[in-house]
Order: C-alpha cells, then structure tokens, then sequence
C-alpha cells in the first residue's frame, strides 16, 4: 500500500464530493483513500466507490468530527494521513506533495496544513475575508512552522487563540506516530483547534503550507451566515473560553478597520468606484451579522437548548465547555 493515505467523512456529499474525488485522482502522490459515511442518501458511497476508495459506514447518531477522524486514522495505513472534507477540493495536482513536504521543515513537525480558496463564484466579502485570513498565517508568503517552547506549554489555552493555535482539518496531514500519542478528542466541533493545542503542548510543531492550497467556500445567505457564526464561536468559547466583548465602541473601530482594509484592496485591484461601493455595502452587511453571530455564540452557554438549537447551522442545542489547562500531555 502506498505510504500516505487521504480519509474523508461525507454524508450526502454532492457535486461537491465529486469534484474532490476527480481531483484526488489526479494528484502526483500515490495515496491510499478512505470514506467514512455517515447515512448518505444521494449516492455518495457508491461515488467515493467507483473512485477506488475505501468505505466505512456508521449511523449518523454515531457521528461526532473528533470521533469519526480517530475512526479514520485508525483505519488508514499510511505512516501520514491527509485529511479533507467532502467540499474541500485540491486545488491542483501537486496538493498531496506540497502537504507531505511540510514535515520536512522540521524535526518536530506533525500536523502540516493548508489554506483555503474561495471558489470563483464566492461573494466578494466571503473573499476578502478568507484570503486576508490566510494571508496573516504567512506575511512572507511561504511555509510557516509554530511551536512551543517548553516554558511556554503551560501558557492558558486563552493565550493560544489566532495564529498560533489555528489548524483545519479541512486541509490538512498528520503525523501518524504523533496521532497515536497525541489522538483527536471526542468533541462535538472545533476538533482541530483542540487537536493543534494539544499537539503542540505535548512539544509538536505544526506547520503551514501556503501552496497547499484546497477551493473551499461557502456563500451563505444572511440567516445562515448568523448561524455558522454562532457556530463558530460557541466553539471558540467551549474551546478557548473566549467571549466576544460587547462593546459598541470596538465594534465600530473593527468596522472601521475591515472597510479600510477592503476598500484599499479593492482600490489595488482598480476595482470601479460604483462597484467599490456595492462591495464595501456588502462586506459592511456581512461584518455585523458575523458580529452579531460572535456575540450570540460566545454566550451560548446562557441560551436555552432550542434557542441554540435554532441559532446552529449544524442544529446541535448542546454546549460542551473544555478544560483544556487541566490535561497535560508528557514531551515526545
């Protein structure tokens, strides 16, 4: 078997799914390739099937993301896995090459990771906000490694939200001997934030790698977009235990600062002035239901289950704090 495996998890997967699946058949490494599905009703087993991949099948109420990718690395043979997800698609031939090159950065390294895309069709905020995103992993444009030295790995968790504690699975390969010792945690979301801290206090480097480069977007309507905000941070509260500030006068000095930036990107890119307008308007809309999801999301913990249920784009009504600080993982 090939020495680099690539794994999966779907559930009604899509057009999507097949054009991740038509892109891994033409990358530049051999891989071994593994699904786990979870209840697919649209042909996504078959699919993933006829492209040569292995499928593990569960129910969906077995499904949780830390879970589901432990069931994935232990199934994979290769001494390193790639993971994406079924909207994830490899943004060329030499994605697999350029992930696996990221341990060669260093010794120490064990999870390497990519950036995402915007698809071509993606509204211009989704856009800014995803490439100015990416951009601040690498200010020089090439690969990036973090690690902790040993005086910092009893930093507070809190310490270690942005860059330094940023991974996805999304878009990513892990070490297999680093896996074994240092596995996901059964958790409901954020599962790769919580696996980069732990990586990383067990004294692993992760790496990123810019040309690593997966298409991933979505172009959520107003309502939608609240909600994976929501989403987003409750997790970053049951992960980290950050809380937005409800502050009015921070809220607008961010504004300010996103529209700044913005406009003189799109200025940069001679965009026209009636355009420049519509897109700042847009990005405008965007930034306060993204806000207003922050703020609602980092204080889950004082909604009613059906309010969170209702608030999630994934559905889930729980609230699941970590204690992250309280597990400490010995030095390799």
């Amino acid at each position: 078997m090939p020495d680099v495996s690539v794994v999966i998890p779907v559930r009604d997967g899509g057009a999507p799914l097949a054009g991740v699946l038509r892109a891994l058949a033409g990358q530049s490494v051999e891989h071994e390739l593994i699904v786990c599905d979870s209840g697919s009703s649209d042909g996504s087993r078959e699919l993933a099937r006829e492209h040569g991949a292995r499928v593990i099948e569960i129910e969906p109420e077995r499904f949780s993301h830390g879970g589901v990718r432990n069931r994935l690395m232990e199934a994979a043979s290769g001494s390193h896995v790639a993971l994406l997800t079924q909207d994830a698609e490899p943004a060329d031939r030499h994605w697999l090459e350029r992930l696996l090159e990221g341990f060669n950065l260093a010794s120490d390294v064990a999870i390497v990771f990519g950036p995402y895309r915007p698809r071509p069709d993606v509204a211009a905020p989704v856009r800014i906000e995803l490439e100015r995103w990416f951009d601040s992993l690498a200010p020089g444009g090439g690969p990036q490694v973090e690690r902790l030295e040993e005086n910092e790995r009893s930093l507070a968790v809190l310490e270690l939200i942005g860059r330094r504690g940023f991974f996805t699975d999304a878009n990513a390969c892990v070490g297999r001997a680093a896996w074994q010792r240092v596995p996901f945690r059964e958790v409901p979301y954020a599962e790769d934030r919580v696996l980069a801290i732990d990586m990383l206090r067990a004294g692993y480097a992760k790496a990123f790698v810019p040309r690593a480069a997966v298409i991933h977007s979505h172009d959520y309507n107003t309502g939608e977009q609240l909600r994976r905000c929501f989403d987003e941070w409750r997790g970053l509260r049951e992960v980290y235990g950050w809380r937005e500030p409800a502050s009015p006068v921070r809220a607008v000095r961010q504004l300010r600062g996103t529209l700044g930036q913005a406009r003189r990107e799109l200025i940069r890119e001679g965009v026209p002035g009636a355009r420049r307008r519509a897109t700042l308007a847009a990005v405008t809309r965007h930034h306060v239901v993204c806000l207003a999801g922050a703020f609602l999301g980092s204080r889950a913990e004082r909604l009613p289950p059906g309010a969170r249920r209702r608030l999630s784009l994934e559905g889930r009504a729980g609230f699941s704090p970590l204690d992250l600080d309280a597990k400490r993982i010995s030095t390799p």
